[in-house]
């Protein structure tokens, strides 16, 4: 059933208490990327259009259920009070006293944030009494963090059982449509891109798409997996041995399903890799079997047109996790070109969270694609099939 969102209910003159996900970088104080609060903007704008008094709760960092200064989300509400062109009033606290006043004195129209959730221990262990005092804030709630959508937190799970209505946001909205709708019922062919260190990570997901996709490409680290499976060498790369036997029913179901699993017919390959320092030794273009001393860093020129070609032919494309260590230059060019060929294509462009979307950034082609998810372990969770306790505990239509 669909969730019910904030188009279906009536906020004016009511206080809206808001789950956001404002759990973004920062560097010495400063946002480093704001495209989470960019995310939340459109929900934001229209609880305040609609007359709605809006408080906003999130957390950031991971304080471990005690205030620590440099977790404050006081920098975020200064940059949402720019992007949003009014003030934004900010409460030294998430529950209690200071809160409920600053809360009690909204107007129509006006935005409140809380002081980080997580910065109480009953966040994380959704402790009724704790949600039930965030709920006390509001008349309404609205849940937009996708992000935590899958932890059955308080300010997640918990409030939802307090306040009437519980709906979406236009955030949650759009990925359950991108990540839910247009994934189950795809338009053909469904190219799905898979990369990334681990097969483990993965491999629920990979089972998940098998039943869908008609093409799965692999890419990252988790190819070396699949290439021990296939019972070639991988020298020295990035593989989990132990995962072979998962490996290979993963091929095997592919092949009883009749879809196209394409894994690296070359690599980039080194012989000494720093990451911290962001360097390579010296490095070659290796077909087939890695000799020991090097290491699988990228795909292959040959494997990036191969994977070029099947996005160009695909109508829905789905991708998850880099073809390489994107974050090196000499490692980035096969992650590069498939985040080109993904962005110019005339397929539906899908692109799943977490680094993925880290990459396509660092590509420059993220403004060319039809949606990035905001979720990173919410993403790979809703894709596996798992209901996710944020969404599950809002209204449904």
């Amino acid at each position: 059933m669909p969730t019910k969102t904030i188009k279906d209910i009536n906020v004016k003159g009511k206080r809206v208490l808001v789950r956001v996900d404002f759990n973004v970088p920062l560097k010495d104080g400063a946002i480093t990327d704001d495209t989470r609060i960019e995310a939340a903007l459109p929900t934001i704008k229209h609880l305040l259009e609609q007359g709605g008094r809006v408080i906003l709760m999130s957390h950031l960092g991971r304080p471990k259920g005690e205030p620590k200064p440099e977790f404050s989300l006081a920098t975020v509400g200064q940059a949402l009070s720019a992007k949003l062109g009014q003030p934004v009033a900010f409460a030294g606290d998430c529950i209690g006293p200071k809160a409920e006043e600053a809360a009690a004195a909204l107007q129509d129209g006006e935005v409140l944030l809380l002081e980080n959730v997580r910065f109480h221990k009953g966040e994380t262990d959704n402790d009724p009494e704790f949600a039930k005092k965030l709920a006390s804030l509001g008349e309404v709630y609205v849940n937009d963090a996708f992000g935590t959508a899958h932890r059955a937190h308080a300010s997640t799970e918990g409030v939802a059982k307090f306040l009437s209505p519980s709906v979406c946001g236009f955030l949650i909205e759009k990925e359950l449509t991108f990540l839910g709708e247009k994934t189950r019922h795809p338009e053909r062919p469904f190219v799905v891109i898979l990369g990334g260190a681990k097969v483990s990570d993965k491999i629920t997901v990979i089972d998940a798409l098998l039943e869908k996709a008609d093409r799965i490409l692999i890419g990252g680290a988790m190819a070396y997996t699949f290439r021990l499976a296939q019972g070639g060498k991988v020298g020295n790369s990035l593989a989990e041995p132990d995962k072979v036997g998962t490996a290979k029913a993963a091929l095997e179901k592919a092949r009883s399903k009749g879809v196209d699993f394409l894994l690296p017919i070359d690599n980039l390959v080194c012989n000494a890799l720093d990451f911290k320092a962001g360097t390579l030794g010296e490095t070659k273009i290796q077909e087939g079997d890695i000799e020991d001393g090097w290491e699988g860093i990228d795909i292959g020129p040959k494997t990036t047109a191969l994977y070029e070609q099947a996005v160009r032919e695909a109508k829905t494309v789905l991708w998850n996790g880099p073809m390489g260590i994107f974050e090196i230059a000499e490692s980035a060019k096969g992650t590069f070109a498939v985040a080109k060929a993904v962005a110019e294509g005339e397929a539906l462009s899908i692109i799943g969270g977490g680094d993925s979307v880290k990459a396509i950034k660092k590509s420059g082609y993220s403004d060319k694609v039809d949606f990035m998810s905001t979720g990173g372990g919410a993403s790979l969770e809703f894709l596996e099939g798992k209901d996710l306790p944020g969404v599950v505990a809002l209204d449904q239509a």
